[in-house]
């Protein structure tokens, strides 16, 4: 019987491969860095190329000792929005692989805005047009070269390696979901919306169930990877939420703090349609990876992102990891007074504007660099507070616990930072590979191998590594501050990115 699951996560700084067996035990990881190249432009890609290289080395390092006929199912998640056009003949790239991060196509996120009633709009797809959707970058390339869409595909990262594999052209629906060309009411690709601008629903590939087998891989991937021809590959769908699915499951009194370059809080929603209520509370929404419902999310764009260009700021050579953390230590635990506004990239849901600027308020000369430090860490905490009380409001519920996976939570004074401000018990599971074993469980019931959501889940150690629990004293400055500074300025703040944005 074949025991093992494969599974690649394919992420906006690292592509990884993880080996697990039917119980959710890791066996086995490998990773590569992804690399993000700028044209003279200005605007940024990944070399497709190259990434299928990529993927071709990190599973033939993780299948080197083992038996590939163990191996039940190769199951592919990857960040949402990432894509590129193929040829629908050759299967050849016709456009760049353009990052969800660049912002080329803001211009055609606001022609989005302008075209549709933004209720109906949002009732459809559960998402705002925004720059990252996969329906601004089309508009976009067509304005650079209409002839680019003729005869072809657009496929997110996950369909784009799925496809080289395999030979197999699809997606699933929590990727479909942010194209802003799908409807996650009816799970079909909205035509009538598409014909508005002149774009036809076969420019995007048929969509599946997350988890579902769509192909086998080909004797040409079997030579490249060193798996056994025939292995069924299934596209496990969005990086984050398969993340949730194994920190949390589908239990909708549960949130899920995603961390990496970009972070966000997931969790399940209960109802069988959105609503005013969901539209009204900023967030975004989508179809599950395990199962027929919903998901919700709030991000940021530069969380851990904040992180990588503080150490570039703090050091020359950039700062080691444990260089930062030592800054950290040394600064006393109470509050800094400082407000940081993490918006590098823009601002997320669940207020989006990609003309948001971060900013420092309250430095003075006493203030030094471990402040500036820990200040990163605050800002990014209090704007996660923000998306977790926007929760609160279409959940009906208080959230009084976080279970929270990824690079951040190596940081300890960042994760007890997030339970001083939040108020809320912060738990870090075992598995720190939290995406690769969600798409592990996701592809695992595509295959039957599990029969449900709840005995996938069952699969996972449910006894956290690490609790975080708030201090009482801290939470009350931090509340103050939060209350007091951050949530008021945020709207001045707006205006005043938006003068320097020129409008």
């Amino acid at each position: 019987m074949k025991v093992m699951l494969l599974t690649l996560d394919l992420g906006t700084t690292h592509s990884k491969a993880g080996l697990f067996t039917k119980g959710g035990r890791l066996l086995n990881t490998a990773s590569r860095k992804t690399i993000t190249y700028q044209t003279p432009s200005g605007s940024t890609y990944y070399d497709s190329r190259e990434l299928r290289r990529t993927v071709s080395e990190i599973i033939r390092e993780i299948t080197r000792e083992v038996d590939t006929r163990q191996i039940a199912v190769l199951g592919i998640t990857s960040m949402a929005e990432t894509g590129l056009l193929i040829d629908n003949q050759t299967g050849e790239p016709r456009s760049p692989m353009i990052p969800w991060f660049d912002a080329t196509a803001a211009a055609q996120a606001d022609i989005l805005k302008e075209a549709g009633d933004p209720l109906e709009r949002f009732l459809r797809s559960g998402i705002r047009p925004n720059f990252k959707c996969a329906l601004s970058k089309l508009l976009w390339l067509h304005q650079e070269d209409p002839s680019l869409l003729e005869g072809s595909f657009w496929l997110n990262t996950a369909d784009y390696i799925t496809y080289f594999l395999s030979g197999s052209i699809s997606t699933d629906y929590s990727l479909a979901g942010r194209t802003y060309a799908f409807r996650i009411d009816e799970k079909t690709w909205d035509s009538d919306w598409l014909e508005t601008f002149g774009l036809s629903a076969d420019l995007f590939p048929p969509v599946v169930p997350s988890g579902q087998p769509i192909g086998e891989i080909t004797q040409e991937a079997a030579s490249l990877t060193g798996l056994l021809e025939g292995t069924p590959i299934s596209i496990c769908g969005h990086d984050h939420v398969c993340a949730a699915f194994a920190g949390i499951g589908i239990d909708t009194g549960r949130v899920f703090d995603s961390m990496g370059t970009a972070e966000a809080l997931v969790g399940s929603l209960d109802k069988e349609a959105l609503g005013i209520e969901e539209y009204q509370s900023g967030l975004v929404f989508g179809r599950h990876v395990a199962g027929g419902g919903f998901y919700w999310m709030g991000g940021m764009s530069a969380s851990g992102g904040s992180i990588e260009w503080l150490r570039g700021v703090l050091g020359d050579p950039t700062l080691a990891y444990q260089e930062l953390v030592n800054l950290l230590e040394i600064v006393p635990p109470e509050p800094t007074g400082i407000l940081y506004f993490p918006y590098l990239s823009g601002s997320g849901s669940p207020h989006t504007d990609i003309r948001a600027r971060a900013a420092f308020v309250g430095l003075t000369l006493n203030h030094n660099r471990s402040d500036l430090a820990k200040a990163v860490l605050e800002g990014t905490a209090f704007e996660a507070e923000f998306i977790r009380q926007a929760a609160q409001l279409i959940l009906d519920k208080k959230i009084n616990s976080i279970t929270a996976s990824g690079g951040g939570t190596r940081i300890q004074r960042w994760m007890q930072i997030k339970a001083d401000i939040s108020g809320c018990a912060i738990e870090v599971p075992a598995n720190r590979e939290a995406t690769l074993l969600g798409a592990a469980l996701v592809t695992g019931m595509g295959i039957g191998l599990y029969a449900d959501a709840n005995e996938a889940r069952s699969m996972v150690c449910s006894e956290p590594v690490c609790v975080y629990q708030p201090e009482a004293s801290n939470n009350l400055i931090y509340r103050h501050l939060y209350e007091e500074g951050f949530l008021p300025l945020q709207a001045p703040l707006s205006r005043a990115s938006q003068h320097l944005a020129g409008r």
